[in-house]
């Protein structure tokens, strides 16, 4: 009897905290000349965007939400195939019949009925155009001549809401490419090594294509407290750190 009673009161105990934990995540809310833009920070390298009645999930994770608590999707975008990135439990839990799913070539291989999006390509959808960039290493290899992420296999995605631009970086470093970026409002730079940026090479791109709002993001244990500190002598990119180990 007193087994089942502390069963009892642990379920709801983990249920009230995964209720409390969803309903307390960070968002912000950027103005465009066509309404706010919900951006809805969940975790890692894992977002949410509101935008025009349209629900946006970026890199979907279930280690870092409970999205049976979260709306269902009308897009899903991701970057890459890895595990904290392509989640199928995940991405069938917010997925409706009509969903429209955004992938590269490797995450197809895994999870069908998507639209395939090589670096370079552009789509229109629901409104929004999406282009998909490079995503790729340089520098940090798993081992010799053998990046973490190899060009051409990863996508980050530029978004335009209405008059803002929304790039999210994926999992990348700063790579010759960033230097074209033109007009960029907000921008997810990941800084988690050995996998992605280190503080100074976020600065690095930061500096080339100037954002408005940069979102450190993918993050893990690296002190985000030095980005804004190495960008002191660049006033107009505001930096933002929101919880996204």
């Amino acid at each position: 009897m007193n087994k089942q009673f502390m069963s009892v009161v642990m379920s709801v105990f983990f249920c009230s905290f995964s209720a409390f934990a969803q309903e307390n995540l960070e968002s912000d809310i950027i103005k465009t000349a066509l309404g706010d833009i919900k951006i809805t920070f969940i975790g890692h390298g894992t977002l949410m965007f509101d935008f025009g009645g349209k629900v946006i999930h970026l890199d979907p994770v279930g280690q870092y939400a409970d999205y049976s608590k979260l709306p269902k999707a009308d897009i899903i975008l991701i970057t890459h195939e890895h595990s904290d990135h392509l989640d199928i439990t995940a991405i069938e839990t917010i997925r409706k019949d009509t969903t429209i799913l955004i992938m590269t070539e490797a995450c197809s291989a895994k999870i069908g009925g998507g639209i395939v999006l090589k670096n370079g390509d552009r789509k229109s959808v629901d409104g929004l155009e999406i282009d998909a960039v490079p995503a790729y290493n340089i520098v940090h290899m798993r081992s010799e001549g053998v990046p973490f992420h190899k060009k051409g296999s990863g996508n980050g995605y530029i978004i335009k809401y209405s008059d803002k631009k929304v790039y999210i970086a994926g999992d990348t470093e700063n790579i010759p490419e960033m230097k074209n970026l033109e007009k960029i409002d907000i921008a997810f730079l990941p800084m988690n090594l050995p996998y992605t940026m280190t503080p100074e090479m976020v600065v690095d791109a930061a500096k080339a294509f100037k954002p408005k709002i940069l979102y450190p993001y993918h993050y893990g244990d690296t002190d985000t407290s030095r980005i804004a500190s190495l960008l002191k002598d660049m006033p107009d990119i505001e930096v933002r750190i929101r919880k996204l180990k």
